[in-house]
């Protein structure tokens, strides 16, 4: 505004009946006033909404930690970790095994079933069990609020010891969300909308929704490209702009030979870059990132090339 506020104050006056004061207000005043008293009110909510999002998300965490612990304990296995819980986006959550393993599932649904029921969670829910190499869709099933609605498919099929990713998906809305609460937004944005059309007349910011990057499986390490880092047992590793570039065309040619002329010309020539030794130095490096797993090697062809070798566990 580029005038300012003007207020007409008179004293209080006291009289023998009761006391009281009275404060004439322009209306420029009580468009400000109300302003004021508004945006503390939504400050107050989405504040509140955002401590209810994050209790929400760590007992999200925990309750899956529990899930894939008793999976890999109804393996037979008591020492291998459960990897960092990853939140994909809103409402969608992502559980990963240093090892492979195998499960019913029937004790699959169960398991989350009583996991989430201590963790007082929403009752309805999509989870899938899907391949690391392949990125399919293995198994997976529904649980509603309404039991008669379930949907469980391939009960009593085992699915073989392999490297699995299991994704839950909420499909009901928080119940402690006060931000769910329609009563609550009709008056906020009703009250915000009378607010600024008297006061301001100028439009709300539209928020961005980020986009969830694409993740591969290579032996027991995850790598986010987009990030350019490696991520194993819940450690980072950063990637350099050419190491990322290089494991690129490698993942893309996994267990196949990648020709020394392809790597230089997609890596170095196209940007104008002379190659000398850089190609073997950097791929010495990322071979040194892959060290901590043995099953992971990148060969050298002699005289033709490099290849990313992942060997499959049993």
């Amino acid at each position: 505004m580029s005038k300012k506020c003007k207020r007409s104050v008179k004293p209080y006056q006291i009289s023998n009946k009761s006391g009281y004061f009275t404060l004439i207000m322009s209306k420029q005043g009580f468009f400000s006033f109300s302003g004021l008293i508004l945006i503390s009110f939504v400050i107050w909510i989405f504040s509140t909404q955002k401590e209810v999002d994050a209790d929400f998300n760590e007992r999200v965490k925990l309750s899956l930690r529990d899930v894939g612990n008793q999976l890999l304990l109804a393996d037979g296995d008591s020492t291998s970790l459960v990897l960092p819980v990853l939140e994909l986006k809103e409402n969608k959550f992502q559980l990963s095994f240093e090892k492979h393993l195998a499960f019913m599932p029937d004790s699959l649904a169960e398991i989350f079933s009583r996991s989430f029921r201590k963790s007082n969670l929403p009752e309805s829910y999509r989870v899938e069990v899907i391949d690391c190499k392949s990125h399919q869709t293995v198994h997976s099933f529904e649980i509603k609020s309404n039991n008669s609605d379930n949907i469980i498919p391939c009960l009593g099929r085992p699915l073989d010891k392999d490297c699995y990713q299991i994704t839950v998906r909420f499909t009901q809305e928080k119940g402690n969300s006060l931000a769910s609460k329609p009563i609550l937004y009709i008056s906020v944005f009703g009250i915000f909308g009378f607010v600024v059309f008297g006061m301001f007349k100028r439009k709300r910011p539209i928020l961005e929704i980020p986009i969830i990057e694409d993740y591969f499986s290579i032996g027991s390490y995850i790598y986010f490209q987009e990030q350019s880092k490696l991520v194993r047992a819940g450690k980072e590793i950063n990637l350099s702009n050419k190491e990322n570039e290089l494991l690129i065309i490698l993942v893309e040619n996994i267990n196949q030979i990648v020709k020394r002329e392809e790597l230089s010309k997609r890596v170095w020539e196209d940007n104008g870059v002379f190659v000398g030794r850089s190609l073997d130095t950097y791929i010495s490096k990322l071979r040194k990132k892959f060290a901590e797993d043995d099953t992971i090697k990148i060969t050298n062809v002699h005289g033709i090339g490099y290849k990313l070798e992942v060997e499959q566990q049993n």
